[in-house]
């Protein structure tokens, strides 16, 4: 069997595959996220740790007994400082923290070449603005910086301690060159770090290190291999088959993503478009992506006093699809595709006498898919066609706002069984690579369909006129409008 760990923002999840991919076992344990200032958002890496060995002690020993390697995928871009003695310097700035917009704008003048490097603009998501940031305003800290860990490989690290991570995760820290799978010391040294104080590189199927022996009789498991493993998106996509050209799917978790992989590198900053490495060799992948989407569900919960996310879908479709004239702009923390503006705050508009809570969750409903819909617009600029998009995440579980995101894209669904358990599935199949070998097109192939969901003629006739004034209403609540 082969354990798969996901270092998430709102939990650990850890899977536990059979030699057949069936799931033999999984564990889950929650974190939260700290917010000290307007637009931070900070974790103790500490609560990582803590996390994962109580998510891994959730499943049944003899299930743990019989792992024979582990995967990582993990939340991307979250910078952790350690020091000579690899202890954090201070908590994790993560990858929705919006707090490094200056040093982003200071970056792009220092390298004119960014973008052509790392095939990314530079977005205060990215890890590489977050050290500019902690240069400038914590010098002390950053002058003890001995290492820079994204979020699972500081849980690697505690694993095996091996400072490790894998081209698809590192290719979001904004210091990668993307074409070449290798560090730039050119970025690097614009940000005043060596290689010295980066992890070594692996292919997300390759052996990293094994479990220590503590850590092995913590978990009840041998001092089995660790896997490279990927960013939680790239991870997810091997989780549920998208490993060739053309490939798609969407990922409604915390966030939402869009994630096509490509046979090459194919980079298109100018749209906020991101080009990664992909966590199978020889493969890239481009992602739209949005800050805020099942983020959006869980605000809304509380804010209407929803039990949770399933009170809040059985709402929304009690509404109907464009029951009123409510308008969401999903930008809670800012937003990446395609406006690039990490100062942009969602928005209600239009509201009136009758609106009620049932409205509202319908609106936010259909303010996230209209959303997703602008990110693969700018995929389709770039060059890129999406036939049909595979659909993991917790908002799997909705098949209704499944149809209001399908007649969003104009894009039939596709809903995977199993499909909830996301990245984590992925790293175990990273896994069983790494230890048995095997070509990733077989070993990652898609899971069994559960259902499908194409664009509803109806609800694409009822969503047009709203879809119009989203795309309409982003430049009257920028905070500087495009062009100003």
């Amino acid at each position: 069997m082969f354990l798969g760990i996901d270092i998430g923002t709102s939990g650990i999840k850890a899977v536990v595959l059979d030699e057949r991919g069936a799931v033999a076992g999984q564990g889950i344990a929650a974190l939260t996220v700290q917010r000290p200032h307007a637009a931070w958002s900070e974790q103790d890496p500490e609560a990582w740790w803590r996390a994962t060995t109580a998510a891994v002690q959730a499943i049944d020993p003899t299930v743990r007994r019989a792992v024979r390697g582990v995967g990582l995928a993990g939340q991307m871009h979250g910078a952790t400082l350690l020091d000579a003695d690899d202890r954090p310097l201070r908590p994790a700035i993560l990858w929705n923290d919006g707090r490094s917009a200056a040093e982003c704008a200071a970056l792009e003048a220092a390298l004119p070449d960014l973008a052509a490097i790392t095939g990314n603009i530079a977005m205060p998501g990215f890890t590489a603005p977050k050290l500019l940031w902690v240069k400038a305003h914590e010098p002390d800290v950053f002058a003890r910086v001995a290492t820079v860990l994204l979020p699972k490989d500081y849980v690697r690290l505690r694993m095996t301690g091996d400072k490790a991570s894998d081209v698809s995760d590192s290719a979001g820290t904004l210091w990668l060159d993307v074409a070449h799978r290798r560090w730039s010391e050119a970025v690097l040294a614009a940000c005043d770090l060596t290689t010295a104080q980066m992890p070594r590189l692996f292919e997300g199927t390759e052996v990293t290190g094994r479990l220590r022996a503590e850590v092995a009789e913590l978990w009840g498991m041998g001092t089995v291999p660790v896997t490279g493993g990927g960013g939680d998106n790239a991870a997810g996509a091997a989780g549920v088959g998208v490993v060739a050209d053309g490939d798609a799917l969407l990922s409604l978790g915390t966030s939402g993503v869009i994630f096509v992989a490509t046979d090459a590198y194919r980079p298109n900053p100018a749209r906020a478009v991101h080009a990664f490495c992909h966590c199978v060799p020889d493969l890239w992948h481009q992602m739209s992506v949005h800050l805020s989407a099942g983020s959006c569900i869980d605000w809304v919960a509380r804010l209407t006093g929803a039990s949770g996310a399933a009170e809040l879908f059985g709402r929304a479709e009690a509404a109907g699809p464009a029951a009123g004239p409510e308008l969401f702009l999903p930008y809670l923390s800012g937003e990446r595709t395609p406006h690039n503006d990490v100062a942009v705050r969602g928005a209600f508009l239009h509201l009136d006498n009758e609106t009620d809570a049932n409205r509202l969750a319908q609106a936010v409903l259909e303010g996230v898919a209209f959303a997703l819909a602008d990110g693969l617009d700018a995929l389709t600029q770039a060059g890129t066609r999406v036939e049909r998009l595979g659909v993991i995440g917790g908002g799997a579980r909705s098949s209704y706002w499944g149809r209001i995101i399908a007649a969003a894209l104009a894009t039939p669904l596709v809903y995977f069984e199993g499909g909830e358990v996301g990245p984590a599935l992925g790293a175990a199949r990273l896994a069983q690579i790494a230890v048995d070998g095997g070509d990733p097109a077989t070993v990652c192939a898609a899971p069994p369909i559960s259902h499908s969901i194409d664009p509803d003629p109806s609800f694409v006739e009822r969503l047009g006129d709203k879809q119009q004034l989203f795309r309409a209403a982003y430049p009257r609540i920028a905070p500087t409008p495009k062009g100003q």
